[in-house]
């Protein structure tokens, strides 16, 4: 293995980025670098050099319109969050009619449980897995617990074999095919926060479905990160937020996901609000509300213009590159940082935690440091001008973005790595 951090600047020379140029890079905390290696995408995207303008033809359309910019205009907000629904439904794998932006992620999953968790007193359970992120988990406890049943006992919990870090996609199918009378609705996450694990989502939807359980997925880490084809696994509902690998700016509008065989079910139960009306009745103030066959039938409230205005910028590159060209980066890139963490962990305390098949993983790579990884992470920013991210209680995560990281900032990442690991630089 070549650590020279000149065969990094090589690779980048080789398979220079397209999209690179198109977000702006932090400025450099330290060091000679001019900006910092940031590994934090998984967690906040950058900002696309297009945002501000996008945010400002809404300001600029409100301070010259006031309340007609919500029927005049270029682009008048009445539909503003469908301007990003067919471009929305490319980097998902679904139909325009089959997403909507709309809430924040876990307001979505809240929506999704009220319609696709419907318990009996012999299938009330809900499947997760134990490492769910705990928005996820405190979602669908308080759903068992408002349906009357005890959450201890509603909630199944994934959990991995007995010293292993990830779980095994036939040990998934197994429970849904033992357990699946009693299981009323899996929910599980389309790549795990913690561990960077892609879930085999066509295998076990397919699986899940065949045993009669709607399939969800919360798919926060996979959305814009590996490519998807919600409506063609027959997924029944999926959420996800639009501020990581979709660069929509932090607390960003979400998104949500319904499949078209429920669109115009009429026994479907849903909370309701006015912007779920049809376009062409909604300011008839009707008391009774006129769902469209679309999953805009789940949006209750008032798009926020101002919220959705970076989702357009941000999917902008995504249609001008492709999810299929970006998972490729995507996996040059971090091939090349597992094979530099690999050969770290030959001399230096660390476990790789994510599965190194490619199929198995997006773009985060998860390692496992028994220290204060809190104060790691710190210390990587101050010191080397890195940026990852820490969660409780010993992982780093350290995620390279096709499209904006580069070969030299995974360098510059396992060296920061090693530094302080070692006190040297991994070349």
């Amino acid at each position: 293995m070549n650590l020279s951090e000149q065969y990094a600047y090589d690779l980048d020379a080789a398979h220079p980025s397209a999209t690179r140029s198109q977000f702006i890079q932090l400025p450099a905390n330290r060091g000679s670098y001019p900006h910092q290696a940031y590994f934090a995408g998984n967690s906040l995207g950058l900002q696309p050099i297009t945002t501000a303008a996008a945010i400002t033809d809404v300001l600029e359309s409100w301070s010259q319109r006031g309340v007609h910019g919500h029927f005049t205009g270029g682009d008048p907000w009445l539909h503003y969050h469908q301007y990003v629904n067919e471009a929305l439904s490319r980097v998902v794998g679904a139909l325009p009619q089959e997403v909507s932006v709309m809430n924040t992620l876990t307001v979505n999953l809240h929506l999704m449980l009220a319609s696709f968790y419907r318990p009996t007193a012999e299938r009330h359970q809900i499947l997760i897995e134990d490492y769910a992120f705990p928005s996820d988990s405190y979602a669908v406890r308080s759903h068992a617990r408002l349906r009357g049943y005890d959450p201890d006992d509603a909630i199944l919990r994934l959990r991995p074999r007995a010293g292993e870090d990830v779980l095994r996609t036939e040990d998934v199918i197994s429970v849904i095919e033992q357990q699946g009378p009693r299981i009323a609705t899996l929910m599980l996450s389309g790549i795990n926060y913690l561990t960077g694990e892609l879930m085999d989502i066509a295998a076990i939807t397919a699986a899940g479905r065949k045993a009669g359980i709607f399939v969800g997925w919360d798919l926060a880490h996979a959305a814009g990160n590996v490519p998807l084809a919600l409506h063609d696994w027959g997924v029944d509902f999926a959420a996800w937020c639009n501020y990581k690998y979709l660069n929509s700016g932090p607390g960003a509008v979400a998104a949500a996901f319904v499949h078209e065989r429920h669109l115009a079910d009429p026994d479907i139960q849903r909370l309701e609000g006015w912007y779920g009306n049809r376009l062409e009745t909604r300011f008839d103030m009707a008391p009774i509300i006129d769902t469209p066959p679309t999953a805009e039938a789940w949006v209750l409230s008032t798009s926020p213009i101002l919220a959705i205005a970076p989702i357009r910028a941000s999917l902008e590159i995504f249609d001008s590159v492709g999810m299929p060209a970006l998972r490729k980066r995507s996996l040059q890139l971090s091939d090349y940082l597992l094979s530099l963490l690999d050969d770290l962990a030959t001399r230096a305390p660390l476990a790789i935690v994510t599965p190194r098949e490619a199929a198995r993983r997006g773009s985060q790579i998860s390692i496992r440091i028994d220290t204060d990884v809190a104060q790691f992470a710190r210390r990587m920013d101050e010191n080397w001008g890195v940026i990852p991210d820490d969660r409780k209680p010993n992982i780093i995560r350290m995620a390279p973005i096709p499209l904006y990281t580069s070969f030299h900032d995974c360098w510059r990442g396992a060296d920061a790595v090693s530094r302080e690991l070692l006190g040297l630089s991994i070349g």
